[in-house]
Formats: structure tokens, C-alpha cells, sequence
């Protein structure tokens, strides 16, 4: 499996920003594929997944109602949309999925629990 993260870099507040994840190598049909991100010093937090099985998406408070997940099967590809973005969003952005499905509701919260990782992508928010 490899996942390539594209489409960061420097947005002023207040600003959007999409990012994309080309995913290959997918060997199932069920799995959970998501966007997490570290901020400066803290944990990797898990911010929207989506699960093929339900179609259903996960997303954290944090972000709700300011960034959506989207994707395009054609292309193997998820989009992280970013609107409203803040200082405190400042942070590399990782896409990240797996074939394990025992994680019940709880799919996104912890990042212990994808397997494949891309390598990640800065974005800057800044004035």
C-alpha cells in the first residue's frame, strides 16, 4: 500500500486549502482510509476516515463544519477540503489507512490503528 499526500504549503487565515492522497496497492475491497495531523508537540489526532463497508464518515469536533472528505474512485484519490483555516490548524497532515475493521465507532480517534502511513505534508497557516 502506499499513500502520497500532495497539495500543502503556506495559506494566510481565513484561507482554504485541499489536500489529495493517491492511494495504491489496496489488496481489499474493506477498509478505512482517513486524514490525522501533528501540530507542534502533540500527539497525531485523527481528523476525518471514511469506512467502506457503512460508507459512513468519521470526523472530529474540531474541524466539523470546516473541513469535509471527499473521493474519487477513478482516480484512487481522497481529498481533505480545508476552509476557514486558523493558526492553530498549522501542522503536517497525513493520510493513513487500514484493512483492520475491529475498531468500531471510535474508527478515527486513535492513529495506532491505521497500519499505512504516507509521508506527510506541511501546511502553514500564517499571515
Amino acid at each position: 500500500v502506499q499513500l502520497v499526500e500532495s497539495g500543502g504549503g503556506l495559506v494566510q487565515p481565513g484561507g482554504s486549502l485541499r489536500l489529495s492522497c493517491e492511494a495504491s496497492g489496496f489488496t481489499k475491497d474493506q477498509y478505512i482510509i482517513g486524514w490525522y495531523r501533528q501540530v507542534r508537540w502533540s500527539e497525531r489526532e485523527g481528523l476525518i476516515c471514511w469506512r467502506s463497508t457503512d460508507d459512513s464518515t468519521s470526523t472530529t469536533e474540531s474541524v466539523k463544519g470546516r473541513f469535509t472528505m471527499s473521493r474519487d474512485n477513478a482516480k484512487s484519490t481522497v481529498y481533505l477540503q480545508m476552509n476557514d483555516l486558523e493558526p492553530g490548524d498549522t501542522g503536517v497532515y497525513f493520510c493513513a489507512a487500514t484493512f483492520d475493521l475491529s475498531h468500531g465507532a471510535g474508527y478515527c480517534e486513535s492513529p495506532y490503528g491505521m497500519d499505512y502511513w504516507g509521508k506527510g505534508i506541511l501546511v502553514n497557516v500564517s499571515s
